[in-house]
């Protein structure tokens, strides 16, 4: 002990709190002796300690060396106030029975360690280490769980070297293991000499704790390396947020506050990374119309040309440079795949059900090389589509049908009746190998048709064009008022404006849609009118709660009582929250754990896990975040856990019926989806959707998030909160610019 502290020992019990943004911790600690405390527990009565502080993430089993002092709480009581934290091993036999049995090593659950203490005693730890081919004494351990031992052992002894040093930096155990798996015995020079190597090698950690540890360990504020890092950083932090480019008199401020130095700093290194390729500089030129400078009586505005320097990261700028030219050289490519459907189309008579504009889609695609068809909801895209198949069977035309997500593919099949495939199934993506389909093995169909285009990124979109032959047609299907896609770019829309493609906009609501409030309401919401709410059996309702946290309450009891009941729709499988933000009472992360609470809370021994600070547990409705092409899965796939297997640290999410096994490090890449944010719900749809609306979301509060939530439900759509929150949504038409040049590049600059 040191400058007057205390310290106690012991293995974590149970976490009761842990807050993932600052490791603040309570936990409950069964400690090594009574001896330690410095009162008296009743007799009989289990000594649990109640730990808090500032902590390494920590997990039940775990042993642990405390240092700090006792206070008092006023409702709690006695508390130890933890100011250092230790990760180590303990040293009774039955602490080392727990510790073995609470699942740090992969293939020991509790029996098989009792088993193993019983046999070796206080000397099992040294007999793992030292000696492991004598667990063969031990019923039931054969070659291959002696294998798995040794090796979790090796793991967690150099991850407990790793742990030494990252703790002081805020470093979790769980990235620091997610550490050693990437650079194995090398994650400690790794860490020590290159720490910016972190943020694009480990997913989970960023800049802020990379650049932590590298200033502790003495490298200078304006080292080049740092400041390559932060501009580095930067533009993959605006690439998050949808940009292609970023503006040089921007990033240079931006990154300029983000390293805390000054903008001149910033501009050299800048130029040292284009030298170095890993950004590009393009100086864009826009014409803009310039009233002022117009005489008054000429029809024709005078422009005043502006310009900026524009800074990529690389792949983005090979990206649109490509798919500019891939689509200039699609469009104007003389031969067609469909010259006999073209022909076939003056004699051919399309249904007499479709309306003129559907009629104009289709002679469209089959003359054009590529075509949008946009639309709000129950306007007949999908009416039109399967009209335009019903030509090409035909003529025995081939087509191929894709959507950027798996749950949109899905919903392709079932409307068409025909196979529809993720892009990335559609162009072969095999991980570390890259597309199968490209420039050099192009896709072989007449007809590519890509539905909910409005979520193609722009390196998806690229590599897309890639594999389309010269004289095959293109069909992108979307809403161009919804959110655009979660990627970088904007590509539908710049299509458009580009004025390059052939565009086919529906606006007529058919009779049978018109019946819904759901269809007439998206259509008034996208006008800037207030939507009608239903009275009755309706379709869609306005719930009016003026204080957040009875919004919440209330929004929780429409989920998981008035639905069910008044509905019939089952609260995990047909309802889906929505929300425009995070944080906050109604945002998803506090919705999320009271959802949980309220739709599958702990239940005797139903298995359950912490970890990143969250409790997962069989049953819970969870969401992956990014795309894992090892697993098949991709960023916004949902799907139940079906099994945890606390002995081989891993557990199985059903995703649309299949079975997918994650190991617990892994678990960082999901997270729980009772609630999801509006963005991530693209491309889906739900029997039912609820939303809070209130004002304290009032930055997020856009009409085209608004009709993007209304426009995912197909039955069912649940308001709540405040009608003034609500004419702010409608009002605010203002679409989030994103920096991208696609359609200056198409339109020639």
């Amino acid at each position: 002990m040191t400058n007057n502290q205390d310290e106690i020992s012991g293995s974590v019990e149970r976490i009761t709190y842990y807050n993932e943004q600052n490791g603040y911790t309570v936990l409950r600690l069964k400690p090594d002796s009574r001896n330690m405390l410095p009162f008296r527990y009743a007799s009989g009565r289990e000594a649990l300690i109640t730990v808090v502080g500032n902590l390494p993430e920590v997990n039940p089993g775990e042993w642990l060396k405390l240092r700090g002092r006792w206070t008092t709480h006023a409702q709690h009581g006695r508390q130890f106030q933890a100011e250092y934290c230790e990760q180590s091993l303990p040293a009774t036999t039955e602490g080392i029975k727990r510790y073995l049995g609470s699942g740090m090593i992969r293939g020991v659950g509790k029996v098989m360690a009792e088993r193993i203490v019983n046999t070796f005693g206080e000397h099992t730890l040294d007999v793992i280490e030292e000696e492991p081919e004598r667990l063969r004494s031990v019923l039931g351990i054969g070659q291959k769980r002696i294998g798995q031992i040794i090796k979790a052992w090796e793991e967690q002894r150099a991850i407990k070297d790793v742990m030494i040093f990252l703790q002081s930096h805020g470093v979790s155990t769980n990235l620091a293991t997610k550490i050693y798996k990437t650079y194995g015995d090398e994650s400690l020079r790794v860490v020590q000499q290159t720490p910016y190597r972190l943020v694009q090698d480990v997913y989970g950690i960023g800049f802020k704790t990379a650049d932590k540890i590298a200033q502790a360990l003495g490298l200078g504020a304006d080292d080049p390396g740092r400041i390559e890092a932060g501009v580095a950083y930067t533009l993959n932090r605006l690439a998050e947020e949808g940009h292609v480019y970023v503006p040089q008199e921007e990033l240079e401020p931006e990154a300029a506050e983000i390293l805390g130095l000054a903008t001149e700093q910033i501009t050299a290194v800048i130029n040292s990374l284009e030298q170095s390729d890993f950004i590009k500089r393009e100086t864009l030129q826009y014409a803009i119309p310039d009233p002022q400078a117009t005489p008054v009586g000429e029809e024709k505005p005078t422009y005043e040309v502006r310009e900026e320097q524009a800074v990529y990261l690389t792949p983005f700028y090979f990206s649109e440079v490509g798919l500019t030219r891939r689509l200039q050289e699609l469009i104007g490519h003389p031969t067609s795949r469909l010259t006999t459907c073209r022909r076939a189309m003056k004699r051919w008579q399309l249904p007499t059900h479709l309306a003129p504009q559907q009629k104009t889609a289709i002679h469209t695609a089959v003359s054009h090389k590529v075509t949008i068809l946009t639309g709000g909801p129950g306007t007949g895209k999908t009416t039109t589509l399967r009209s335009l198949l019903d030509l090409l069977d035909q003529y025995s035309h081939s087509y191929a049908l894709a959507s950027p997500t798996g749950r949109a593919a899905k919903r392709l099949t079932e409307a068409t009746g025909r196979e529809a495939k993720t892009v990335h199934r559609l162009l072969a993506f095999n991980p570390g190998e890259g597309f199968g389909q490209n420039e050099y093995n192009p896709i072989d169909a007449d007809l590519i048709v890509i539905d909910e285009a409005s979520m193609l990124d722009l390196i998806l979109a690229y590599n897309l064009l890639k594999a389309i032959g010269p004289d095959s047609h293109l069909l992108l299907v979307g809403d161009i008022d919804q959110l655009p896609s979660v990627g970088a770019g904007d590509v539908l829309r710049d299509l458009i404006d580009s004025g390059k493609t052939a565009v086919v906009r529906l606006d007529t609501i058919f009779r049978q849609a018109a019946d819904s409030l759901i269809i007439q309401n998206a259509h008034r919401i996208n006008r800037g009118q207030m939507p009608q709410t239903s009275d009755g059996l309706g379709d869609f309702y306005l719930f009016i709660k003026n204080d957040i946290n009875e919004t919440a309450d209330l929004l929780v009891d429409i989920v998981q009582n008035r639905i069910p009941h008044k509905f019939g729709l089952h609260p995990l499988d047909q309802v889906q929250v929505l929300a425009p933000m995070y944080n906050g009472s109604v945002g998803v992360a506090n919705l999320n754990e009271r959802l949980q609470q309220a739709l599958n809370p702990p239940q005797g021994r139903k298995p359950e896990k912490r970890l990143g600070g969250r409790v997962f547990r069989v049953g819970d409705k969870v969401m992956q975040t990014v795309n894992n092409y090892d697993k098949n899965v991709y960023n916004g796939d949902i799907g139940r856990i079906t099994a945890m297997d606390q002995i081989q640290q891993t557990m199985t999410i059903s995703i649309d019926g299949q079975p997918v096994v994650y190991d617990f490090l892994e678990a960082d890449e999901l997270v729980h989806a009772y609630a999801i944010s509006v963005h991530k719900s693209q491309g889906a749809e739900y029997p039912c959707v609820v939303m809070p609306v209130v004002t304290q979301h009032y930055m997020m509060l856009q009409r085209n998030l608004l009709y993007t939530a209304v426009t995912r439900a197909k039955k069912l759509v649940i308001l709540v909160g405040t009608r003034r929150a609500l004419h702010i949504a409608v009002s605010n038409n203002k679409v989030s610019q994103r920096y991208s040049a696609l359609d200056w590049r198409l339109s020639g600059k």
